[in-house]
């Protein structure tokens, strides 16, 4: 089934991905961010929120930052502070909101016993994410998994989430395998979390960890109910990455859109916050045994599909090793691409299989995720029936990970049951009438899908080259509109503020954790 691409060619993208991605690891390391703080203080069991729903780790966090400034880090300031406090972390945030606290960075001694008493409090939270990855794995081993691959990844999002997890049930009986619960429309611009389960949200629901709970308690009920285990995603992406990473994990939730630079792209978040928080989010992925969902595929909303395929799959190749430098495996890498190019084009069916094959031979071992026609959906449900049904061949044909399910309705309207029902039924016929058509599946050494798989490949070695010659290497790229169309220069953004440079008495507890080396490493 796979291309017989060159091993050398693909070991020297590898290669060039790690040396563009090398220097923003090191500038990564070398920040911080009120994310990051914040989701340090969540971790060691900070929740809840004032009167007005700005949560305690905001309010938090400000303090610190006022009085000391962000370079050193909270833990240390925060659990000086504490023992004066009843060593209750609530209790302080609302005095410190209350302007009752002033926080002063201590040293020797007393620095010691602030790192020593914050590693214990944050190691609590880290012991809470290793607790649910076990206990996904033993209820995975209890009542059985999906019965086959590609998993089908369905979308339900109504803004209400006690209307959400009777939509999420149904649509699990039907034949989802994962649920998908999108975030209300600009979540991912807020610099905080929303607290509690809500009923109000935009195009989607808000991702809390309340939220959180619920569905993944239903998905749970209705996993025992079908005898498999049903997968639960949601969103760590925005101004609020690795606060949502360390909710997700702590609450059980299988799987993470988490992208190195979509929030960059499409949503103008500041290139060096984002690198910053991503790294530690996806730590926290990694060591919850979260799956990753990247997003090359919106690339292809905004740059044309075959002239743009290149910038997909170099896409990749940097998500991969930034995924691997923070811990994540192979089968935690859910490496985004799309069936996005123009019906329209001639041979655009061939072309779609050339590179889903090309990013299934690079990636044998990561469950991609395989996202329908967006862009090219006109309102002819017919049509776009249609189309979807190619999607999902397309993804049988070429042994897809994770397939999302398109639908008709489309930009149209908001999906009703009834379509996603339809939706799922469409799957379910190429699955079952197709879905090991990969086994005999041989596209000709030299034919067209062949070739046009190593001329992609070829062209994103190109560019990678192209990147590492830049002054500032991918900074500069993202800035010159490489991936997407999209412009965002490095010194600006939204969240540019809330990044700070280490200084030398900087120290985060849950940093440190997330980089040892685990008992299997040693």
């Amino acid at each position: 089934m796979r291309l017989d691409l060159d091993p050398r060619t693909i070991a020297r993208a590898r290669a060039l991905a790690a040396k563009a991605g090398e220097p923003i690891v090191e500038m990564a390391t070398k920040h911080t961010t009120v994310a990051v703080e914040r989701a340090t203080l969540r971790l060691a069991g900070l929740a809840g929120a004032d009167p007005d729903g700005t949560p305690w780790v905001n309010h938090l966090v400000d303090a610190v930052r006022a009085d000391v400034g962000l370079e050193h880090g909270i833990a240390l300031p925060v659990w000086h502070a504490l023992a004066a406090h009843g060593n209750d972390l609530t209790r302080l945030a609302e005095e410190a909101a209350a302007g009752q606290v002033t926080f002063h960075l201590p040293e020797g001694a007393e620095a010691e016993l602030a790192a020593k008493h914050a590693r214990e409090a944050v190691g609590v939270g880290i012991a809470r994410l290793d607790a649910s990855r076990v206990a996904r794995e033993r209820m995975i081993a209890e009542i059985g998994d999906a019965p086959r691959k590609p998993w089908i990844y369905l979308i339900v999002a109504t803004g209400d989430i006690y209307e959400d997890i009777p939509q999420a049930q149904a649509a699990a009986r039907e034949g989802a395998d994962i649920i998908a619960v999108i975030r209300s429309t600009g979540q991912s611009l807020l610099d905080y979390v929303p607290e509690g389960a809500t009923r109000e949200g935009f195009a989607g629901t808000y991702a809390t960890q309340e939220n959180f709970r619920l569905m993944r308690a239903a998905l749970d009920e209705t996993s025992r109910e079908l005898g498999r285990y049903v997968r639960l995603t949601n969103y760590a992406s925005g101004l609020c990455m690795p606060e949502i990473a360390a909710l997700a994990g702590m609450e059980r939730l299988d799987m993470m859109l988490n992208d190195s630079m979509y929030g960059i792209l499409f949503r103008d978040i500041n290139p060096v916050r984002t690198f910053v928080d991503q790294r530690l989010s996806r730590q926290i992925h990694a060591r919850a045994g979260i799956i990753i969902n990247t997003g090359e595929d919106n690339y292809l909303t905004t740059a044309d599909a075959v002239e743009a395929a290149h910038t997909v799959t170099t896409s990749q190749l940097l998500n991969e090793y930034f995924a691997k430098e923070a811990g994540l495996e192979d089968w935690q890498l859910g490496l985004g691409h799309a069936f996005e190019i123009n019906p329209d084009v001639p041979d655009s069916f061939r072309l779609e299989l050339a590179h889903a094959l090309l990013a299934k031979t690079i990636f044998p071992d990561a469950p991609l995720k395989w996202m329908p026609p967006t862009r090219h959906m006109t309102g002819d449900i017919f049509k776009g029936y249609l189309l979807d049904g190619f999607f999902n061949l397309a993804g049988a044909m070429t042994d897809q990970g994770i397939l999302l399910v398109g639908m008709m309705t489309e930009a149209v309207v908001t999906p009703w049951l009834s379509d996603r029902d339809l939706a799922l039924q469409n799957v379910r016929y190429v699955m079952d009438a197709a879905g090991r058509l990969g086994e005999d599946f041989h596209p000709a050494p030299d034919g067209f899908i062949a070739n046009r798989a190593r001329e992609v490949l070829g062209e994103s070695i190109d560019l990678l080259e192209k990147i590492i010659d830049e002054p500032n290497g991918l900074l500069d790229a993202i800035a010159d509109g490489t991936f997407g169309l999209m412009k965002r220069p490095a010194d600006a953004g939204k969240g540019l503020e809330g990044v700070a440079e280490k200084s030398e008495a900087y120290y985060n507890p849950a940093s440190d954790i997330l980089e040892e080396p685990s008992l299997e490493d040693k």
